[in-house]
């Protein structure tokens, strides 16, 4: 799983914010009178400090992690060494309610969200995210770029980013992250650790395959705000016009 970690989202003072993908178009900003809202998609390998960057980015957030399946569900990927549920796998998360929640915040402002239970694999409750009016939200978690097509199809993409640094700092950053919060059980975790950190550059060319962008935190975080100062200066002229 990308044994989750949740932090909600200012940036620091930058100069030239690069610019902003294709896939940011300014027209179809107000449907119905009011104007949507577009989500920065953020995803990266498990530790790479996708939540961390989320809560200071200034945005709303809606963590993709809470739609992982239930550890019941018969539809899990097992790991091919008997050890159990491949959570690292997209097949272990629930994608179509992850765009569903995605659209609802970008068409309606607010989506009910599942609450989810690392520890026992488990959804635990729900509830409602409401943007308050805020015209762009973050939607972090390891497979967001799994999304990243539908979302630009639906035309709800501002822009979306994968987070990358060195396997070593990732792995130490993820395993002191998941033992404090406990997560799993020490052994699982370290296994499932070095594997990950082994893995971790096919990780990031699978995510940018899928169209995101890699980068580091000062870069993402550059983008984000570039994102809002276009979204915002969009929709004011759809307000004016």
């Amino acid at each position: 799983m990308s044994l989750h970690s949740s932090s909600r989202p200012s940036s620091p003072e930058r100069s030239a914010p690069p610019p902003l993908p294709a896939s940011f178009e300014r027209e179809d900003l107000h449907e119905q009178g009011g104007p949507p809202a577009r989500v920065v998609l953020l995803t990266g390998p498990s530790g790479s400090g996708k939540s961390s960057l989320a809560a200071c980015s200034g945005l709303p957030v809606l963590t993709l992690d809470d739609f992982y399946k239930e550890g019941t569900d018969p539809t899990l990927p097992q790991l091919p060494d008997g050890g159990g549920a491949d959570w690292d796998s997209p097949l272990s998360w629930d994608a179509e309610a992850a765009v569903a929640a995605i659209e609802a915040l970008c068409r309606t402002g607010r989506a009910d969200v599942p609450v989810y239970d690392i520890a026992t694999s488990a959804r635990v409750g729900a509830a409602g995210l409401d943007l308050g009016g805020a015209p762009l939200f973050l939607a972090e978690g390891v497979f967001a770029a799994d999304v990243l097509a539908r979302c630009r199809a639906a035309g709800l993409l501002a822009d979306a980013l994968c987070l990358r640094g060195r396997p070593s700092t990732t792995f130490r950053r993820r395993l002191a992250r998941d033992l404090r919060e406990g997560r799993k059980a020490a052994p699982y975790l370290v296994r499932r650790g070095l594997r990950l950190m082994r893995a971790e550059r096919s990780i990031v060319a699978r995510l940018t395959a899928l169209g995101a962008h890699p980068c580091a935190k000062p870069e993402a975080l550059a983008r984000i705000s570039a994102a809002r100062a276009t979204h915002a200066d969009a929709v004011g002229a759809a307000a004016r016009s």
